[in-house]
């Protein structure tokens, strides 16, 4: 019994987020494990204090295998949806879940056993909290809505369309993508009259690939795109490397997404550069939002200063907290968050474009309440996450929000591991 107190506790301090203190599940990925980390902290026990979130249950596509739309394992994907009602009955906001990526046989084999290749291991219920909550003072522009999560297993942004008979890995994020909208199209959405798009992370990146598909399904609704920390910088990492665009090129030749990237950036760009958002926003006809932290909390671990990039540990400790960052190190996060505003420049001149990027070190606002909305939420003059993406989507005013340099927020929630 005190070893099992003992085990508990210990999990239960292994990661703390300042101003906000949660439960952290460990993602046991052994590639890419800190994208599942974010992402575990809006599945964990809700802050002492706070209200108990809703729980959704799992539904599962069950005419997804007919066309191909399994997850890595070949089981059949799912989604969990709480319906919309009074003003909110024909608006709809599907968020697509985010989760790392695998780019080896080695690491999809592995993910297969896990929620993020199986339906199998999915959680029966999750909370809906942040964008997806139903309660209007944690979400007051569209608690009230239809809101969808659709679960990711396919380890690859919902981009692939292949398989690898021989490790037994199918690679349908694609078609799993396409099930889910059919499903949804036939449980009202085709009457919607306006309907956003999001996604955090992996999610992030793919609401970005899919926004002008989601726009061509509903071409009499207003719709509009919202990518949450997926801005993935194409950059070097602290060895001089490139780290991510590594991990990247791994992932698109493993599942072939030659063939499935958008084609306005392949016609003139190497297939892994087109799975890079800055080569691809600048495409996208829909109107987008871009929310993200400058100091991205998973590009510094895992682009930007990763073990091999760092085999000697001289970054370790700026990883884990940006308060022990060196001003040289600091210095180097500053070229990454220019190197940030300069991708976006000619995606914010556009009027139909919204932008959110806060020198914050964090990954993933729009899920957790406490950076959604909430009485000390993060905010860019004066004004809150939640409200910058509503002014923005029901065009109350445009929103074009970028924060000063680090050290100069003080309403950052940053992301501190320990």
């Amino acid at each position: 019994m005190a070893m099992g107190k003992l085990l508990m506790c210990f999990l239960g301090v292994i990661f703390v987020v300042s101003k906000i203190v949660d439960c952290y599940e460990f993602e046991e990925f052994f590639y890419n494990k800190t994208e599942g980390v974010f992402l575990e902290s809006m599945y964990g026990a809700s802050a002492a204090g706070a209200p108990t979130p809703l729980m959704v249950g799992l539904t599962i596509i069950h005419g997804a295998a007919s066309t191909g739309a399994v997850c890595l394992d070949g089981t059949l994907p799912g989604y969990h949806i709480h319906r919309g009602y009074g003003s909110g009955a024909y608006s709809w906001l599907i968020q697509l879940e985010g989760g790392g990526w695998c780019n080896s046989v080695r690491s999809c084999v592995y993910r297969k056993k896990t929620r993020r290749g199986s339906s199998n291991y999915m959680e029966k219920q999750i909370p809906f909290t942040g964008i997806l909550s139903n309660k209007a003072e944690e979400n007051p522009d569209f608690y009230n809505w239809n809101r969808v999560k659709v679960r990711y297993c396919d380890g690859a942004s919902f981009t692939g369309d292949s398989e690898d008979k021989a490790a037994g890995l199918q690679f349908r994020g694609k078609h799993i993508y396409q099930a889910a909208m059919d499903e949804l199209m036939s449980k009202g959405m085709r009457y919607a009259k306006q309907a956003l798009l999001s996604g955090c992370s992996a999610g992030g990146l793919a609401s970005i690939m899919h926004c002008d598909d989601f726009s061509n399904l509903l071409p009499h609704t207003k719709v509009k795109c919202l990518s949450d920390a997926g801005l993935f910088m194409d950059t070097i990492d602290v060895s001089g490397g490139r780290s991510i665009r590594n991990l990247f090129g791994g992932v698109v030749k493993l599942q072939g997404l030659q063939k499935t990237l958008p084609r306005t950036c392949t016609n003139h760009l190497d297939a892994t550069s087109c799975f890079f958002p800055q080569n691809l926003i600048g495409n996208i006809r829909t109107p987008l939002f871009l929310l993200n932290a400058a100091y991205d909390s998973w590009q510094l671990q895992e682009s930007l200063a990763p073990h091999t990039a760092d085999p000697q540990g001289l970054w370790h400790e700026c990883t884990l907290n940006n308060e022990r960052c060196s001003p040289s190190q600091i210095q180097f996060l500053q070229g990454f968050r220019i190197h940030m505003l300069n991708s976006v420049k000619r995606f914010a001149a556009s009027r139909q474009n919204g932008l959110f990027i806060n020198s914050c070190f964090a990954h993933c606002q729009t899920e957790r309440q406490d950076t959604w909305f909430s009485d000390n939420s993060p905010m860019i003059n004066n004004k809150p996450i939640a409200l910058a993406v509503g002014d923005w989507y029901f065009d109350r005013s445009g929103v074009k929000a970028i924060d000063c340099a680090y050290p100069c927020d003080r309403t950052c929630h940053n992301l501190v591991f320990k």
